[in-house]
């Protein structure tokens, strides 16, 4: 096995997209393939990839909630910790020090100013009546507030949107020369963030602001205080995390209702449904499509032995269309309850901005669907998926609508 291989096997096969997704079609909507080998192959070993893919609700949430036995540390040569690729007990003092910072209550007293956030950018578009979902609403708001949430200048927010998607982005083909050119770009994001981030610590060691790195500096666990080292994990994890998902939800959750016309007058009219549908966007269009894991030791999984050190893929967007678990799962059920979709992960690992990230995409849809009618796609506006297998979302979406 040579160098890039043993590199791909231990640390990246993850970000490696699977031969069924070849191409531009298929990764736009990629569900009848998930539905397709949860039922053939449930549990299966590929060798491209060198990692096992599992794609049954059960099977899923078995490898979520055990982290003994499937681990997130994806690799051990990392100079930097995200809370993404730590286990517990280390894992667990560190989100408890963020969870600090997003109680109920905190998050909450967020709400006017989403609104007005939001508010402020349909302003800038609504007399046209057509915008890009994405670069227009649903991008710019989640890194404002994150920034701001932060300590960061929302002024920089093009360049933590063009960070971010570097740092999920994934090869395009599973080649040595796209894996590399991927690599060396996530590496350039990642220093070019670290370097931003340092500037900022800088400043705040000199005076501290009522914002999360303030937080975080003055933060201590078991009497020490977070190294520079972790204290760039947190900031670069949550202005990824804060931002990608909750766009991604947002254009989800409008793409649809550009398919399904009926709901959005449907929702338009009961807005008490909009957390129901926003819950069910999650598990019929989820942002985050698949979670990496690795197994500790050998283990049994649908009836197949998983070696220990085995790259472990876990489809989130196959498991939430398990007609085992979910009844009508081929359906978008805006009243579905219970939800128990897998679309924020599970386990110790659930998504930290979930309750954010909900509240965010209430707000943007609530305003939306009062201050705009009759939300279409652009006629002949062409799609690209986000060049990640883990993501499902599109670089732009644009539409137009009726005021």
């Amino acid at each position: 096995m040579n160098s890039m291989d043993q590199m791909k096997n231990t640390r990246y096969a993850n970000i490696i997209p699977m031969k069924e997704l070849d191409t531009k079609e298929k990764r736009l909507y990629p569900f009848p393939i998930y539905d397709k080998l949860r039922e053939e192959t449930p549990v299966r070993y590929d060798k491209e990839r060198a990692c096992w893919d599992i794609f049954r609700y059960d099977d899923v949430h078995l490898v979520l909630k055990n982290p003994k036995l499937f681990s997130s540390r994806r690799s051990q040569g990392e100079k930097r910790e995200s809370l993404l690729i730590m286990d517990p007990p280390k894992h667990t003092q560190m989100r408890n020090l963020v969870n600090k910072a997003f109680t109920p209550k905190v998050i909450q007293e967020l709400e006017p100013r989403i609104a007005e956030i939001t508010n402020g950018l349909l302003d800038e578009v609504i007399p046209n009546t057509r915008m890009d979902m994405v670069y227009d609403v649903a991008g710019p708001l989640p890194v404002i507030m994150i920034a701001e949430l932060l300590g960061v200048p929302a002024r920089d927010r093009q360049l933590f949107k063009a960070w971010s998607d570097v740092l999920v982005k994934g090869p395009e083909v599973n080649t040595d020369e796209a894996f590399t050119s991927v690599m060396a770009e996530k590496r350039q994001a990642s220093d070019e963030l670290s370097d931003y981030f340092k500037d900022i610590l800088v400043q705040r060691r000199r005076k501290r602001e009522n914002d999360l790195i303030s937080l975080l500096l003055d933060a201590e666990i078991d009497g020490e205080k977070l190294s520079e080292e972790e204290l760039l994990g947190f900031c670069i994890l949550l202005l990824v995390a804060g931002n990608e998902t909750t766009t991604n939800l947002i254009v989800n959750a409008i793409r649809y209702m550009t398919e399904d016309v009926p709901l959005q007058a449907h929702l338009r009219a009961h807005p008490e449904l909009l957390p129901h549908a926003i819950e069910e966007t999650l598990r019929f269009y989820p942002p985050i499509q698949a979670i990496g894991r690795i197994a500790t030791r050998d283990v049994e999984i649908g009836g197949q032995k998983v070696e220990a050190g085995s790259q472990v893929i876990s489809w989130v967007a196959a498991a939430n269309r398990d007609g085992w678990k979910f009844a009508e799962a081929a359906r978008f059920v805006p009243t579905r309850k219970p939800n128990p979709h897998l679309g924020f992960g599970f386990g110790i690992h659930f998504c930290l901005g979930a309750p954010l990230a909900r509240l965010e995409a209430r707000i943007v849809l609530g305003i939306l669907l009062h201050r705009c009618i009759d939300i279409e796609r652009e006629e002949g506006a062409l799609l690209h998926p986000i060049q990640s297998p883990f993501v499902f979302g599109v670089t732009h979406f644009p539409v137009r609508f009726r005021t």
